[in-house]
């Protein structure tokens, strides 16, 4: 009997305790006593995007324009890098150019100069084939009259003589043609590489001229200057980081939220954030970013019983035209808490009703 008693009693103490740890599991979860069942929270800070303003090629630094807190506008100069190299490459760009241009001339006159000579050599060839068909027909002609006794064998034999002469000058005229022919493709193989070494010159400074463009550094986009990693004189490498800054128009908080409450969202509801530095305020967000996958809660979550459980991320996103509007207010790393509905068409209550901002 007394060892009976003593496992019921055992049973009972296992029992209290899994209800116990239950009960904690639920009151992490759910809102506190007095708050509204329809509202499901989670703590997160306030973060944006952050931007690396960067060189594009490697160099030194000439100069920072700007500070760390500084407000920048998208294409504002931030720091500008040194040039002078850059500027000794364009100048010797420009004279290849230059020189390539002349070549170009040159290549274009001597073109010309092989085709006349070509055209001249044609002439050419049309003179000697006349002298030689007539001299064919004064060979036909005499050799005619030696066979009917009216001209001598020798006078046959010159014309003959004659005849032949005129058939090499032909073909020597055809070779000069043939050799004006292959001067020709030559000259236009000079003028085409001018042309190239040109474009290729042209490119050179384009490219040269593009880096100095880079060389004077812009914010990407409107924000605030966030902490300088280089200074003036400093040589960084290609993509070497010069300042870090935050687009204030994109700002969010990202928080956790169990299954039963992340599943209930949709992307676009609505989000309340209060900051801690800043209870009296209610900031509208909306749900920008809900992962499709679980995962465990972060170790920045105190307790070990909500680290244990699976949690989904949320990320809400606070309207751009609000941060513009309050943008010397924005800062990051400001803790909070963001409140979701877990019933979309059940109203807000009161203490998480928007306000007018000051």
């Amino acid at each position: 009997m007394a060892v009976h008693s003593k496992t019921w009693l055992i049973r009972l103490a296992w029992g209290a305790a899994i209800l116990g740890v239950a009960s904690l599991v639920v009151w992490q979860f759910l809102p506190g006593k007095g708050e509204d069942e329809n509202i499901a929270s989670g703590n997160g800070r306030i973060e944006a995007t952050e931007i690396d303003v960067a060189a594009q090629s490697a160099g030194r630094i000439k100069a920072i324009f700007v500070r760390e807190g500084d407000f920048v506008t998208a294409g504002q100069v931030v720091a500008q890098m040194d040039t002078d190299v850059l500027q000794a490459q364009i100048r010797e760009a420009e004279a290849r150019l230059r020189q390539a241009e002349v070549d170009i001339a040159v290549a274009r006159s001597r073109l010309k100069q092989r085709e006349s000579e070509k055209t001249a050599a044609e002439a050419l060839v049309a003179q000697r084939q006349a002298e030689l068909t007539a001299a064919r027909k004064r060979s036909m002609r005499t050799t005619a009259l030696v066979t009917e006794g009216a001209a001598s064998q020798q006078e046959a034999d010159d014309d003959r003589a004659r005849m032949q002469s005129y058939q090499a000058a032909v073909s020597a005229a055809r070779a000069q043609v043939a050799a004006s022919e292959a001067a020709i493709v030559t000259a236009r193989s000079e003028v085409l590489g001018a042309q190239s070494a040109a474009e290729g010159a042209r490119a050179t400074i384009e490219k040269i001229q593009a880096d100095l463009t880079d060389s004077d550094l812009k914010a990407p986009r409107d924000g605030r200057v966030q902490y300088l990693v280089a200074q003036p004189g400093e040589v960084v490498g290609a993509g070497g980081r010069v300042l870090n800054m935050v687009d204030l128009s994109d700002v969010y908080m990202t928080f956790f939220l169990p299954t039963l409450q992340a599943g209930r969202l949709a992307m676009g509801s609505e989000v309340r954030l209060v900051l801690d530095a800043a209870p009296q305020y209610v900031i509208p967000a909306h749900v920008s970013y809900l992962a499709d996958v679980a995962q465990f809660t972060p170790k920045t979550v105190e307790t070990a019983s909500e680290r244990e459980k699976l949690m989904f991320r949320v990320k809400a996103q606070i309207p751009a035209d609000l941060l513009r509007k309050y943008i010397v207010h924005v800062k990051t790393g400001l803790p909070g808490i963001a409140y979701v509905r877990v019933n979309q068409q059940l109203p807000w209550p009161a203490h998480l009703q928007l306000q007018k901002l000051p």
